[in-house]
This record gives C-alpha cells, structure tokens and sequence, in this order.
C-alpha cells in the first residue's frame, strides 16, 4: 500500500478525533480538541502498524517465518485508553462528573483503530452519531422529567410542631423526604433539621426555599 494512503488515513483519523474534541471543548470537558485529536491520530497509527508490520517484515525479510496477530496492538491500545478515560472522571460530593467524556474518549479511540484498519465510512459515521448523541440528545434531556436527589437543611427556633410543618411544605412543592435528621440546641432553643428529598421535575422547584424561609420561626434554609 502507498505511503499516501497511510497518510490519508491518519489525517482523516486526526480529523474526525477533533471534532468530537471540538464539541467537548465548546462545553469547557477537561478533554478537548488536542487530546481527541492526538487520541484518534495515535490509534489510527497503530492500527496501521499492526496491521502491515508483518507484512513489512515479511517483505524485508523473506525467508523468516513469522506469526502476528493484526489486533494485538489494537487490544492493547483499547485497554490503555480505559486509564485515561478514567482520569477524567471527577467526583465532587454525591456529583459526579466526566463520564460523557470517559466514554468520547474511549470512542475516538475506536474511531482511529477503525480508519487506520481502513474502515473509512464506519469512522466517519460513528462520528457523526456521536455528535449527535451529544448535541442532539443534550436538547432532548433538558426538556425530560426525571429523578433529581437534593439535601435540603433548614434552622429553625425549636417551636411545637415545626418539623410537621416543615414536612408539609416540602411534600406540597412535589418532593418526597427519602430521609431526615434532627439536631436540636437546647441553649439557643435552635433546632436543625435535614432532609434527602427526591423530585420528579425537568427543574427542582427553588420556589421551596422561598416559601421556607417565611416559615415561621425558620432562619436560614439551604438546597444543594
């Protein structure tokens, strides 16, 4: 095969890497154009080695006998990507955050093995459905009504029947108390009560906090 075509397959891998890296740069991912861009053209590149190497060899060297299998190289890059998807996965509380990212990268990933193997219409259309996945399913999930989990925390003076009331404004804004604490200050005659509330909503209502605080008694209220 003409060195031409080796080139054309790693420019085209290189291509298609960013811009799926575009996509997760635009969005601030801590994977962006160069990294998916070096990703796709380093696996295209190894797909080519391993799949001419020993025919290379052979070619050089006809009269040794040699056994190759042309995944090999490929399996290998696959499995040292999963470690770098990996480190972009990032975990702040009960958040977390990255793994759209993890799975681009393992993709591009695929995407060069794909082009350097000279699979060029898969390549391109895989990219083209992840990009679609990205920008068009993104639409679609902004607008879906699905579980969120929150921690709401409200300070309260210690008054008779104030959790009660408190449990009835939150369930009265759609939420549902999976689980509570109470901490009470007998001193201050504070009380501190926490709640893990669970919302079926394309939003969580804020509105809750507002109506919290004019509660009687209540002092400061925090959602997260």
């Amino acid at each position: 095969m003409p060195y031409a075509e080796f080139l054309g397959r790693l420019v085209l891998a290189a291509l298609l890497g960013g811009v799926v890296g575009l996509e997760r740069e635009i969005h601030g991912r801590p994977a962006g154009i160069r990294t998916y861009l070096i990703l796709s053209l380093g696996t295209a590149l190894l797909m080519v080695l391993s799949e001419y190497l020993l025919v290379a060899y052979q070619g050089k060297y006809p009269g040794l006998s040699l056994q190759g299998d042309p995944g090999r190289i490929a399996g290998q890059a696959i499995t040292g990507i999963g470690f770098l998807g990996a480190g972009v996965i990032i975990r702040y509380q009960d958040i977390v955050r990255g793994l759209t990212t993890a799975a681009c990268v393992w993709l591009v990933c695929s995407v060069g093995l794909a082009v350097g193997a000279g699979f060029y219409i898969l390549g391109v259309a895989v990219t083209l459905l992840t990009l679609l996945a990205l920008i068009g399913l993104k639409a679609v999930e902004r607008r879906m009504r699905k579980d969120w989990f929150e921690d709401l925390e409200v300070v309260s003076t210690d008054l008779p029947g104030q959790i009660t009331r408190m449990k009835s404004l939150i369930t009265q804004h759609g939420f549902e108390v999976t689980a509570s604490g109470l901490r009470r200050d007998a001193e201050k005659k504070e009380l501190k009560a926490t709640f893990q509330v669970r919302v079926r909503a394309i939003q969580p209502p804020r509105e809750i906090l507002q109506d919290l605080i004019e509660l009687e008694g209540v002092k400061e209220v925090n959602l997260s």
